[in-house]
């Protein structure tokens, strides 16, 4: 069977688009986010219809398929086995459509988001999304995972700029659901469904977005606090000092900024390391002499409210891409660590976070917890050091983070999906009802379970 599915495949696709033996193995993953690539195949297809024809293949032979954007998720989301045919969008990414007067982009999944970024850019547009991985990630990636990234505050979740979507259901059947006006209630928005499911209902192929307005205006200011309670009360007068304006409010404690800046990282520092910790704040708008002023007097209220003990006003593009670079400087916190995202209250965040610093390292020797996060949209990051990988260690520190997260009636996952990390710890977040329903719509879109299976939920 396995020849005969790969002969067939070929057949489809035509024997440039599609590797086997070594060529997999060899297939790399940015960010080193999975181990080796295993599967029969990676197939390539360059067409909606292509996909469609692949899908109806292998759902007749029953056939797993892992779908691949840009693979650069943290849950294990892409993980595949031996047995899996790889379904990559990568050929699948051009422009079909951006249009200036309604403000959409229209595009095939496989675009990555710099490119889309870049694109609404020249027409005079801004594309409202951003993640560290812009290079990488691809449209139909973010949608599958409903990605968020740093200007949450501002513009919100991916799914809050989808307009339209095609998808490709398991049985090769594509659901054409290509809306492009804001306001469209005519019956149930399906669309809606495939928003997060990390392809396991659906493979999207086609996305419209809504785009906004170009800034013309952008301000940036890293700052620091010696108390987290300060940086709550920094973030509710931002909030009302900026209406409108404020983009990003980026939280580092000094377990993350003292990895990233000189002496410890690679980074120079704006600000000295040793402080409880560092805000980045960020307004961008279109009026220019208020702008500016807004942000100023924002800046001097929060010094004569005491809430800050230093700080820096970016005065150039380079220097607001200098103290951006310190927060994008996830490597050196990521490599080595396992790593979580939740969601909580802001205020929450704090004491979570002072609750696994506390009893992390008393269970497991050798290990250090590092914070940071969208302080803004409730999102909080933590990377806890390892030494030892062992899957005993690492299940102890995931019950640690998951159950300290309870009393908060937190979320397990704000943006990087549930994946295989996840699913055990899924019953956290979601009640029984709710998984079951989860479940029942895996089941009845695609029975044969043959879409990226095993992440989120588990079925037989």
């Amino acid at each position: 069977m396995n020849n005969d599915v790969l002969q067939q495949l070929a057949n489809i696709l035509g024997k440039g688009d599609i590797l086997t033996g070594a060529a997999v193995a060899a297939y790399e993953f940015p960010w080193e986010t999975h181990s080796e690539c295993r599967a029969r195949a990676i197939v390539f297809p360059r067409s909606t219809e292509q996909v469609a024809a692949v899908l109806k293949l292998c759902n007749q032979l029953r056939q797993p398929v892992v779908p691949f954007g840009g693979t650069t998720n943290l849950v294990q989301g892409c993980a595949t086995s031996d047995d899996d045919i790889v379904l990559s969008l990568a050929r699948m990414n051009e422009i079909e459509q951006l249009d200036v007067a309604e403000r959409t982009l229209t595009a095939q999944a496989g675009m990555t988001m710099q490119a889309a970024q870049e694109a609404a850019a020249a027409a005079g547009l801004y594309f409202p999304l951003d993640i560290g991985a812009r290079s990488n990630c691809t449209l139909g990636g973010i949608v599958s995972t409903n990605a968020g990234g740093t200007k949450v505050i501002r513009y919100g979740m991916t799914r809050d700029s989808v307009l339209g979507l095609e998808v490709v259901l398991a049985d090769g059947t594509v659901l054409t659901s290509m809306n492009r006006f804001i306001k469209n209630n005519s019956g149930f928005d399906l669309k809606q469904m495939f928003v997060g499911s990390e392809g396991v209902l659906g493979i999207v192929t086609r996305v419209v977005f809504r785009l906004a307005s170009k800034p013309t205006t952008q301000h940036v200011a890293l700052l620091a606090a010696d108390s987290f309670e300060k940086v709550v009360e920094m973030l509710a007068v931002a909030q009302g000092a900026l209406p409108g304006t404020l983009t990003g409010f980026e939280v580092m404690w000094n377990s993350f900024y003292e990895r990233a800046v000189v002496p410890r990282g690679r980074l120079p520092a704006p600000i000295e390391p040793g402080a409880c910790c560092y805000v980045l704040i960020e307004s961008m708008g279109t009026d220019t002499a208020h702008d500016q002023s807004a942000f100023e007097a924002l800046l001097e209220t929060l010094i004569d409210e005491e809430l800050i003990v230093d700080g820096v006003m970016a005065k150039s593009d380079r220097e607001q891409a200098d103290i951006w670079a310190i927060r994008d400087e996830v490597e050196p916190v990521l490599k080595q660590a396992h790593n979580f995202d939740v969601s909580l209250r802001s205020a929450d965040a704090g004491k979570y976070l002072e609750a696994l610093v506390r009893k992390i390292p008393q269970r497991v020797s050798n290990s250090e917890v590092v914070g940071f996060g969208h302080l803004g949209d409730n999102n909080l990051h933590v990377s806890v050091q390892l030494a030892d990988h062992s899957a005993e260690q690492v299940r102890t520190v995931e019950e640690i983070v998951y159950d300290e997260l309870r009393p908060f009636n937190g979320a397990i996952s704000a943006e990087h999906g549930i994946g295989i990390e996840k699913r055990a710890y899924l019953h956290v977040t979601r009640s029984d009802a709710e998984i079951a329903l989860m479940e029942k719509l895996k089941r009845t879109l695609d029975p044969n379970n043959i879409l990226n299976p095993g992440k989120i939920v588990s079925i037989t």
